[in-house]
């Protein structure tokens, strides 16, 4: 038998053989898979009643969860309502005491402030007081005088230097004004005096404001002529104090209170009238002043014009004494360049010496001095000079 029908017949018993395993493999895979589908069927069955077990379970447990939770809210607001109302217990305590408290500080306060009315009441019964006895000081009219001479005095004492003002000056035949200031001219035109007197006429310009104050017009009006009357009379006995050229051809009257001044300045021509007829000027507290000052700068500026003549001749004299320096500056000058030429044609001679003596052997200092008869000199020796040059 040939080789190739054997081979052949092999190989088929082989395929024959693996069919045979093949067949017998899917009947056992068929028959697993039977056992598994049977086996997935219990178990789906098995896992359904554990799962409705399960949420059996769950479900009860949920509704005691919610019974347990329902009861501690109920407990939580128990406990919160108990704590709210003694908080609301306390907190009104807390209100009523310190509503209690202020109130009590309060009316404390208002019985402080009363007492203190009370206190200031007593105070302006006390000023009130003291202003009826400065009005009874003030209806004397020597002390009212005084009043406005001395508050003059102040003034001047503030405001001008030492010598510009006098007091209790006479400028005529038995006329003595209170003030007068020294007028700033030159010492050829000798001194001259500006008369300064202040008035004090209270009794119209109290009748004034009081006529005002009760809106009096017809009682206001016969009160502003009476003060008129009264400046102008005023204005005439100051006229007595001047007399040309011992004094200026003018003098001024001197109202100590601001009110006052502005109560007379407001009646229509009264200031110029009085300054054409009797060659009076009305100042008051707040205008004078200005007029110190005038007659401060006055004197101040006559002081520096009398001292310009001496400080001119200071100046000229100096201007010639630096003329005469400027020359012997020049002399000093020339002096010094001729001293400077002989010192440095003496260096070079030195020098040219020195050179000449290098080869010669030098001695000591002192045997050098002793031969040359010469004395030992301070400061350095020759050859630190040397050194340093």
């Amino acid at each position: 038998m040939p080789i190739e029908i054997v081979v052949v017949g092999a190989a088929l018993l082989a395929l024959a053989v693996v069919v045979l395993l093949l067949l017998g493999a899917m009947r056992g895979l068929e028959r697993q898979v039977r056992e598994a589908a049977a086996a997935s069927e219990g178990l789906r069955d098995v896992l359904g009643e554990r799962f409705l077990a399960f949420a059996t379970e769950f479900a009860r447990q949920q509704d005691r969860l919610r019974e347990k939770v329902e009861a501690q809210l109920g407990e939580i607001r128990t406990v919160t309502e108990t704590r709210l109302e003694q908080v609301r217990a306390t907190v009104d305590e807390q209100l009523a005491a310190s509503l209690e408290k202020r109130v009590g500080a309060s009316f404390q306060r208002v019985a402080e402030q009363f007492a203190q009315v009370q206190q200031a009441i007593g105070q302006v019964q006390g000023v009130a007081g003291e202003i009826g006895s400065l009005r009874r000081l003030f209806s004397n009219v020597k002390a009212r005088g005084g009043w406005g001479e001395a508050q003059l005095r102040a003034l001047l004492e503030d405001v001008l230097p030492p010598g510009a003002w006098e007091a209790n000056v006479r400028l005529g035949p038995g006329e003595v004004v209170e003030f007068a200031l020294r007028l700033p001219v030159k010492e050829a035109e000798g001194v001259v005096y500006l008369p300064l007197d202040a008035k004090f006429p209270t009794e119209d310009y109290e009748r004034l404001l009081t006529a005002a104050e009760a809106g009096d017009r017809e009682g206001e009006e016969a009160a502003r002529k009476g003060l008129e009357r009264a400046i102008r009379e005023q204005a005439k006995r100051i006229a007595r104090y001047v007399h040309p050229p011992a004094t200026a051809d003018h003098a001024v009257m001197y109202l100590p209170s601001e009110g006052l001044f502005g109560e007379v300045a407001r009646i229509p021509g009264l200031t110029d009238a009085v300054r054409r007829e009797s060659a009076v000027y009305v100042m008051g507290p707040a205008l004078l002043p200005a007029l110190l000052q005038m007659v401060r700068l006055g004197h101040l500026s006559l002081a520096l014009e009398r001292k310009a003549g001496s400080i001119g001749r200071t100046l000229a004299a100096v201007k010639t004494e630096w003329g005469q320096l400027g020359g012997a500056l020049e002399k000093l000058a020339r002096k010094a360049e001729e001293m400077s030429g002989s010192i440095e044609r003496t260096r070079v001679r030195s020098r040219a010496v020195e050179r000449a003596l290098r080869g010669v052997d030098g001695l000591e200092v002192t045997a050098a001095e002793e031969i040359l008869g010469v004395e030992r000199r301070e400061g350095p020796l020759p050859e630190e000079e040397k050194g340093a040059e």
